[in-house]
This record gives structure tokens, C-alpha cells and sequence, in this order.
């Protein structure tokens, strides 16, 4: 018998790309070169320039802007924005999965339902659900208004501009996007198979432990990236909800490009925050690995 390629010998049923099946992803390759791999490019050349006294860019070689991102002050802006990020990621693990198992789980009718609910958010503009946060979390808001008369608390709580104002917009405005990837890798699980572990004598934990996360990964996976990535970039909630006071990595690149005029500092600002995002990437692929294993 004649030996399969090392490509189909993974995949038997793997099918080789034709003409016709390179001019059908062509649009999608010529995208890709326009609107990521160019202005990546171009990021990266700026990340080495250097700004002169007029504020003008200068075209030379130098490692100047990425020996001040790694200054004391930035530093932690970036060990706080990963933070913020870490913590939105989680509690969305932690809400968006339930969630996203439930739906997968329901009858067709009812997930549809529930899917819709999860999408309904996306129907109006951002920020006018961010100010909606906003009127609820400001000292004579919803929720005070509401602890108050239920006598829960003696006086307003202080939670607009501060941190927990922050990680509660970042919440509601990724937490979609953890169900959405994890119901869909739920919705193709075999139900045979969690049943299966429990026949073998696998209790709950286990089965979930062993089973269930490792089959349902795939989506975690795209969850956490789709969460933790734009988490740490987000500048808009930070300003709004935070008031400004807690500063993070998107708000410092947007003060360099629109306030310093320092586009080759915000560049290699750029190009780290772009290497956080390749190092997320590469850290859930080994995770990823191991879990199948």
C-alpha cells in the first residue's frame, strides 16, 4: 500500500487546494494583506523611527521608544492593563460558560431564543450602553437608588470612576463574546460521551475536568482571545466609566497619537501590546495541546 503524505496521513480525508479554491479565498488573502500585514508593517517601521523638535517623524533606527516602554511609569500601565484584562477574562470563564453550556443544551427552539438574548446587546451603539452603565453605577443611580430603599446600604456607594466601574464595563462589553465561542463548541459536543465518563465511574468534577473541558477548549480558547486581547486595548470604557483615572495601555497609545503627536512611541506601543496578543495566542495553542493529550 502506497504511503499517505505526512498531510494526509494526519488527515486522510484532507483535500489538496485548487486553482478554483485559491481564487475563492483570494478576497479574503488580499484583506488580509491591506488592513493587517500592511499596516503591521508599517507600525513596525514607525516603532524605529524618532520624533525631531517640530514634532515631524524622522526615518532612523532606533531603539529609543521601546527602552522608554519599558520604563518604570509604562510598565506598570502595562502590568495594570494586563491585569484588567486577566480579571475580565476570567469572570467572563466564569459567567460565559454556564452560560454558554446551557444554551448549547436547550431545545432548538429555546436556544434560538437565548441566543437572540445574548445578541440583543449589539443592537444599539456602545456608547450609549456604556453612559446607560454609567446612570446606573453614579451616586443617585438605579442601583443605589435601589439599595437604598431596600435598606441594604446606609449611604450611596462610590463606584463610578473607579476600578470596579471599569472591570464592570468590560465585563458586560466582552462577556458576549465568551458564550457566543463557547456555545458553539458545547452545541457540537457528543452527549454520549459526558454519559459515557459517568457509566466508567467519573463523578461530576471529573467528567468536567476531563471531558467536558477538554472537548469544549476549542472554544475557551477563542473565548479568552476574544476577551483578553481587546481588554487590555480598551480605552473607551476606561475614560468613561474610570473617568481617566485608570489609565491603561490603550489610553496611553491614543494621549501619544492625539495629544504628545508622538507616533513612533505610540508604534512601539502598538507592536507590544501586538506581541501580548502573538504571546495569549501562543500560550492557549500549548494549553490547547495538552488538553488533547
Amino acid at each position: 500500500m502506497q504511503a499517505l503524505p505526512a498531510a494526509d496521513a494526519e488527515n486522510p480525508h484532507a483535500r489538496r487546494a485548487t486553482p478554483m479554491g485559491w481564487w475563492l479565498l483570494a478576497p479574503m488573502l488580499i484583506w488580509l494583506a491591506l488592513f493587517v500585514v500592511a499596516p503591521l508593517l508599517i507600525l513596525v517601521v514607525y516603532s524605529f523611527c524618532s520624533r525631531d523638535d517640530l514634532g515631524r517623524v524622522v526615518f532612523d533606527f532606533t531603539w529609543t521608544n521601546y527602552a522608554r516602554v519599558f520604563d518604570d511609569t509604562y510598565l506598570k500601565i502595562l502590568a495594570r492593563s494586563v491585569g484588567y484584562a486577566a480579571l475580565t477574562t476570567l469572570i467572563c470563564v466564569a459567567a460565559g460558560f454556564p452560560a454558554g453550556w446551557f444554551i448549547a443544551r436547550r431545545p432548538p427552539a429555546v436556544r434560538n431564543r437565548l441566543l437572540l438574548l445574548v445578541m440583543i446587546p449589539f443592537w444599539t451603539s456602545f456608547l450609549i450602553r456604556t453612559y446607560a452603565w454609567i446612570a446606573i453605577l453614579k451616586s443617585e443611580g438605579l442601583l443605589n437608588a435601589t439599595l437604598l430603599s431596600a435598606r441594604v446600604i446606609p449611604q450611596p456607594l462610590e463606584l463610578l470612576y473607579t476600578p470596579v466601574a471599569v472591570v464592570i464595563g468590560l465585563v458586560y462589553a466582552y462577556l458576549p463574546f465568551m458564550i457566543l465561542p463557547v456555545y458553539g463548541s458545547a452545541e457540537k459536543l457528543d452527549n454520549a460521551l459526558v454519559e459515557a465518563a459517568h457509566d466508567l465511574g467519573a463523578g461530576p468534577l471529573r467528567a468536567f475536568s476531563e471531558v467536558i473541558i477538554p472537548l469544549t477548549w476549542p472554544g475557551i480558547a477563542a473565548g479568552v482571545l476574544l476577551v483578553f486581547v481587546p481588554a487590555i486595548g480598551m480605552f473607551a470604557i476606561t475614560d468613561l466609566m474610570g473617568g481617566a483615572k485608570v489609565a491603561m495601555i490603550g489610553n496611553v497609545i491614543q494621549n501619544q497619537v492625539f495629544k504628545a503627536r508622538n507616533l513612533p512611541f505610540a508604534a512601539a506601543l502598538g507592536v507590544v501590546f501586538t506581541l501580548l496578543f502573538v504571546a495569549s495566542y501562543l500560550a492557549l495553542q500549548w494549553r490547547g495541546r495538552r488538553a488533547r493529550a
